[in-house]
């Protein structure tokens, strides 16, 4: 059986099984399982997240023998696409935390401790306990680290208080930036939400909160009595061309503000202001100015800088010449293999591709290892590719969502060409999001997506 129909199967029939209600019946099984190879191959991972879970999953199914260890400290694993629900009052906390141990098969070990160094040419992992696991194989799926400590004067322990949120941060920090939200919902102010320079996880969770609140406010006790701006870094609200003029023609028909080269750098959460460093360009000289910005609030977002934890920036694994600030892992952006050493793979926010910091790319990557380190074991070349597919329904209004989805060369790659037009606010993208996808994400953990 060949790599692409192993591990390329369609788009088109993952997401109609889901709009079919037959998500939890049938979606995304394995269409033939592949004979089980019999190794002794050591297997590490690191991160339990849904990267590390899903290929974890799929490779119990695929080897016989083979020692798998999964390592991460958190018992609790997290729904993270659904943060963005639970930050806007639409979900409980309790509907993106589950538990680790749950999604693990038997034939995995979990070394509930957080990985502290990688020795790529020993090829070895130490963990916090002092532990030593040898690798022939390793999978660096950690996700990422919020960099909180960037933004001066602020910390956690503000969000949910006097006006500001922060959704990444996790379930119970989504539900305090709900409490934030919710009073300017409904007393009205100004609004504003920021998101990073560096490269992050979800894109467009920004304009999701940015969205959902506008819309919430626009019903309810601050209905004429809000104004939204919306800060960036960059000079484009999304890195696919034609989905930034699309929200770009959004947010004018909703009256939010853009304010672009915008890089949120402090905030004085006792006179309600933000400090941003600004750019712009210099008429008269062609050269790039950069100056401070003070912005007023009475509810702010803030994401902070995103960056690979310390464990991958120490280890050597981080791309030497690009993303130097923030260490992402480099890798060949069609295999995930590592550049340098090829028994280790990238996988999830962690890999230095241009694409792919989203649950959905996820799903993609996990086959695409799957197939490169099954064929190692083999002593054969895999075949299967990554092509950057990422996907965001992006949400417009309650009940209201584009289901965009690209690829590397921001081309438009849609499940449903004809059916689900991508640039529209339709109800049922929405229902992909809101009542779909999670069960697409709980086959895809399993393995079977």
């Amino acid at each position: 059986m060949t790599g692409s129909d192993e591990f390329r199967p369609s788009r088109r029939g993952v997401l109609g099984f889901a709009l079919a209600g037959a998500v939890t019946a049938g979606l995304g099984t394995r269409a033939a399982q592949a004979a089980r190879i019999a190794t002794k191959a050591r297997i590490v991972v690191i991160g339990a997240g849904a990267g590390g879970t899903a290929l974890v999953n799929r490779l119990v199914q695929r080897l016989d023998g083979a020692q798998i260890i999964l390592i991460d400290p958190r018992p609790q694993h997290y729904y993270q696409p659904g943060l963005s629900l639970v930050a806007a009052g639409l979900k409980p906390t309790g509907y993106v935390v589950s538990r680790t141990s749950e999604w693990l098969p038997s034939g995995v070990t979990l070394v509930a401790e957080a990985a502290v160094a990688i020795d790529p040419v020993g090829k070895s992992v130490s963990t916090e306990n002092g532990q030593k696991l040898e690798y022939d194989f390793l999978v660096v799926a950690p996700g990422l680290a919020l960099d909180h400590d960037a933004i001066e004067g602020f910390s956690l322990d503000m969000v949910g208080k006097d006006g500001i949120g922060a959704l990444y941060a996790g379930p119970d920090y989504a539900a305090k930036t709900w409490q934030a939200a919710w009073k300017f919902t409904e007393e009205g102010g100004i609004g504003l939400f920021t998101r990073p320079e560096t490269e992050m996880k979800c894109a467009g969770a920004p304009l999701k909160h940015t969205f959902l609140i506008e819309d919430i406010a626009s019903r309810s006790g601050a209905r004429g009595r809000y104004e939204m701006h919306y800060a960036c870094p960059q000079t484009a609200l999304f890195s696919v061309p034609i989905v930034a003029e699309k929200v770009r023609m959004l947010f004018g028909q909703r009256g939010v503000a853009t304010h672009y080269s915008h890089t949120l750098k402090s905030i004085d959460p006792g006179r309600k202001t933000a400090r941003f460093e600004t750019a712009a360009t210099d008429p008269a000289t062609g050269e790039l100015v950069k100056s401070t910005a003070e912005m007023p609030y009475d509810y702010l977002h803030v994401i902070p800088p995103q960056r690979a934890p310390a464990v991958i920036r120490q280890s050597g694994l981080s791309w030497a010449d690009k993303w130097t600030d923030q260490g992402w892992v480099e890798c060949d952006m069609k295999t995930l293999r590592h550049l340098r050493y090829p028994e280790i793979f990238a996988l999830g926010d962690v890999a230095g591709v241009p694409k792919g910091k989203t649950a959905a790319s996820v799903k993609w990557q996990v086959p695409v290892i799957e197939d490169h380190l099954v064929a190692a074991i083999e002593g054969r070349e895999g075949t299967a590719i990554y092509d950057g597919y990422t996907s965001c329904p992006l949400i417009t209004r309650v009940g209201r969502a584009m289901l965009v989805e690209f690829d590397y060369h921001n081309n438009l790659v849609p499940s449903f060409p004809g059916v689900i037009a991508p640039l529209e606010e339709l109800w049922i993208s929405w229902l992909m999001k809101e009542v779909a996808l999670k069960a697409t994400y709980n086959a895809m953990l399993r393995g079977r997506a």
